[in-house]
């Protein structure tokens, strides 16, 4: 404000003095005019060197000036000094998160919003062999070509990671995480699990070599062992309790080895992409019914289902899935309790839904309920003649069927499973595969 005052000033005494001498000499007018001429001059000399600075060598200081112009070229001087200092910051910070990044064993690859690649770090040139002097630029979907990766790349829905094989070799498997950010842009997070991957196939081969070879063992145990039940009554009290505790144990071994068994089957036998058109009406009347049965009347059940929606996919393996659910309902609530089935479509597509008002399930519990043989209650499970696998096999029914598995559950609030399944699932069931699924 005091260098607006100033110019102020500075225009009336030029305006003033000029005049005066003009009005002395009989030319007021004139006067006047040759002073705001001046006056006019200097700033058009300051604003020509302030033009001249702008475009031949702004990073320098700018020039010297006077009055309003002075204090602009200092405010301007000290403005870019403090851009040029944040510049330096922030070039050091980015020079920072490159040396981390291409310290890193895992591979980044930045992409802008049409996917197309900006950036990556060194180790996504050794996981998959990104040359930044003809890659840079190109979409990501034109150098990591396997449909999988495609299509997960263009369904946005990066909740779990990928596993594939490296372009490279077949030899490295690499877990490809995508995080959204910014703009839609992405961050493709490249680590290399071939050591992981194949400790993980070791522990599956293992185990299904070992299901199968307690399989035969367990057959004979349990033949004769119903053959000695035949006989029971001949037997002395002591021998009839411990051939009904072998008995007990040999079906729960059994129960366990044919999860097991089927665990390994949905990890390594790949699901096909046509499946069948299944009824969910009928198939969840035939699973209140089996769960009727198991519940002997402890328990009331209800369906609600949309008989207008099927889904594609292998029947055997969802109505595993599901059973396990409902059965889980039956064997972990009190008795009188209410198990409700749903089958209907919702804004992420198509879900089957399971809930009951029973006791519910602390929210701690939640997110290791799909592990292996993880238990809440290990010693009411194990009354239950429950594996811990049941809800492992929904959870991998599921993957295979592009599904996901939601739980919500607070104690004495009952708990509800949530089975999401894609759009694409969605079919139409011609009448004799509706009549075929209720005859099963």
């Amino acid at each position: 404000m005091r260098y607006w005052t100033n110019e102020l000033w500075r225009l009336g005494y030029l305006a003033g003095g000029f005049s005066l001498i003009g009005g002395l000499l009989g030319y007021l007018g004139w006067g006047l005019a040759l002073g705001l001429s001046l006056y006019l001059f200097v700033h058009l000399k300051h604003l020509k060197s302030l033009y001249t600075w702008l475009i031949t060598n702004p990073h320098e200081e700018p020039p010297p000036g006077d009055g309003v112009w002075g204090d602009l070229l200092d405010r301007l001087y000290r403005y870019q000094k403090g851009q040029r200092q944040a510049q330096e910051r922030l070039r050091s910070i980015l020079n920072r998160i490159q040396e981390s990044s291409e310290a890193m064993r895992d591979g980044l690859v930045m992409l802008d919003n049409h996917g197309d690649m900006e950036w990556w770090n060194s180790a996504a040139e050794q996981l998959v062999g990104l040359k930044a002097s003809h890659d840079r630029g190109q979409h990501i979907t034109n150098y990591l070509r396997d449909p999988v990766f495609i299509d997960y790349f263009n369904r946005l829905a990066y909740r779990e990671p990928l596993t594939l094989q490296s372009p490279l070799s077949d030899n490295l498997t690499l877990q490809i995480s995508i995080t959204l950010f910014g703009d839609n842009e992405r961050l493709v997070m490249l680590r290399d699990v071939t050591r992981l991957y194949r400790l993980e196939e070791m522990r599956r081969d293992f185990v299904a070599n070992v299901s199968h070879e307690l399989r035969t063992p367990l057959t004979v145990l349990a033949g004769y062992l119903e053959t000695y039940s035949d006989y029971a009554d001949d037997l002395p009290p002591r021998w009839q309790r411990g051939l009904g505790q072998m008995q007990s144990q040999t079906d729960r071994m059994q129960h366990l080895v044919e999860d097991l068994l089927t665990l390994s089957r949905l990890e390594t036998d790949e699901l096909s992409d046509n499946g069948r058109c299944i009824d969910m009406s009928a198939l969840l009347g035939h699973i209140r019914d089996d769960a009727e049965g198991l519940s002997q009347g402890r328990h009331t059940f209800s369906i609600e289902a949309d008989a207008s929606l099927s889904l594609r996919g292998e029947e055997q393996e969802l109505r595993s899935a599901i059973s396990n659910l409902v059965f889980n309902a039956v064997r972990y609530t009190p008795e009188d309790c209410h198990i409700t089935l749903r089958w209907k479509a919702d804004d992420q597509g198509l879900l089957v839904e399971v809930e009951d008002d029973g006791d519910g399930i602390d929210p701690v519990h939640l997110p290791r309920l799909t592990e292996r043989f993880y238990r809440i209650d290990k010693g009411r499970s194990t009354a239950t003649g429950g594996t811990g696998l049941g809800l492992a096999i929904v959870k991998h029914v599921l993957i295979r069927h592009q599904g996901h598995l939601e739980i919500d559950s607070h104690p004495g609030e009952g708990a509800r499973f949530r089975c999401h399944f894609p759009d694409e699932r969605a079919c139409q069931a011609s009448a004799p595969q509706a009549s075929s699924a209720l005859a099963q």
